[in-house]
């Protein structure tokens, strides 16, 4: 799809005022104009943008810091640059292809920055949560953050990889697993799962599938996994786990599930030196380890929130390669409040994109 660069007054953008919605789909949303961006900060015609169980928690104001309101959600937005604010300094320019990620910016200057973790800096932006994000036809993101897409990447399988994709790749990368070590994948099937098992693949390493369902079961195998896990099939499940990683346990557990549950049985089946990478979050809950066996296992616990700059580079250079595609359905920005309801009920399976 060919780069549209002229800007119009007015835009598409989904807006909604208070948490719980309604969503808003208006047609007359203003556009920012290029006189009107501030140094650093660049805007981007948004042709697809992928939808995430973070922008239903923006809805919903369910997270311990609220979003601001009102807001334009989203934050896996791909699209063209057509305007770059004057007095800024960039490699980009009008024209290039870029990605909008949930980190929107960061100081680039703290301890935190410079160790390549921007994404836990205090003075950080998000996209889609303290900033409007890509829910919208045109939207101003900062030029340190955007990330370039590679040429020839469809803008479409793109969206998904600048948030799922980072997420999952960034975790992986956390997991201290090495070539040939198994790693299980929690809730395999669903949008951060099926990307996951692609990675991991991908990086050789012998992929555990959990989820539930012959459809899933069949996903995950036609993108690299050695073994499914139905967990609601019957038998002890820790047992199940034992053995199909040679009756030690995986040497990692990747929790992209919503479960609870799922959290606590992994410290109970990992190996020895055995890595819980946590990435889902579920609602209200709580690690419980026991010391004795987590000292004893010598058994690692880490939270893996986003990836980097970097890792958004990276990435997306499997995607661009054909290691990695996501499972995705197309539909237009009007669906959005749809699309939250069905990711609500559980219908959606890999993810959606909607076409600015």
């Amino acid at each position: 799809m060919a780069p549209n660069l002229s800007i119009p007054k007015t835009q598409t953008a989904c807006v909604f005022t208070k948490h719980n919605g309604p969503i808003e789909v208006r047609k007359d949303h203003p556009v920012v104009q290029q006189k009107d961006l501030k140094p650093g900060e660049a805007l981007v015609n948004v042709k697809f943008t992928g939808v995430c169980h973070t922008d239903l928690h923006a809805l919903k104001g369910d997270w311990p810091a609220a979003p601001k309101l009102p807001l334009v959600g989203g934050h896996e937005g791909a699209g063209y640059i057509v305007a770059i604010a004057d007095n800024t300094t960039t490699n980009l320019k009008v024209g290039d292809a870029v990605g909008i990620k949930w980190l929107a910016d960061s100081c680039l200057d703290c301890e935190v920055c410079r160790e390549g973790q921007e994404a836990t800096c205090q003075k950080a932006e998000t996209s889609g949560y303290s900033k409007d994000g890509s829910f919208q036809q045109y939207a101003v993101s900062f030029t340190r953050h955007l990330t370039p897409i590679p040429d020839g990447l469809d803008l479409a399988q793109a969206a998904p990889v600048l948030c799922a994709g980072v997420t999952v790749w960034k975790a992986i990368k956390q997991s201290n697993t090495k070539p040939g070590d198994y790693i299980l994948i929690a809730g395999a099937g669903g949008g951060l799962g099926h990307l996951a098992v692609q990675y991991a693949a991908a990086m050789s390493l012998r992929v555990i599938a959990v989820d539930t369902g012959a459809d899933k079961k069949a996903l995950c195998a036609s993108y690299g996994a050695e073994i499914f896990l139905d967990f609601k099939d019957p038998g002890n499940f820790i047992d199940r786990v034992k053995a199909a990683s040679g009756g030690l346990g995986p040497h990692a557990a990747l929790m992209t599930s919503s479960s609870g549950a799922a959290y606590n049985e992994a410290l109970e089946y990992l190996r020895p030196h055995g890595t819980l990478v946590a990435v889902g979050l579920p609602p209200d809950t709580y690690i419980k380890a026991n010391v004795f066996w987590t000292v004893f296992k010598a058994l690692r616990i880490t939270g893996s929130y986003v990836g980097n700059r970097q890792d958004a580079i990276e990435a997306l250079d499997f995607a661009s390669r054909g290691k990695v595609k996501a499972q995705i359905s197309i539909e237009p920005l009007a669906n959005l409040e749809s699309v939250y309801h069905r990711m609500e009920t559980g219908q959606i399976s890999g993810r959606i994109v909607l076409e600015c």
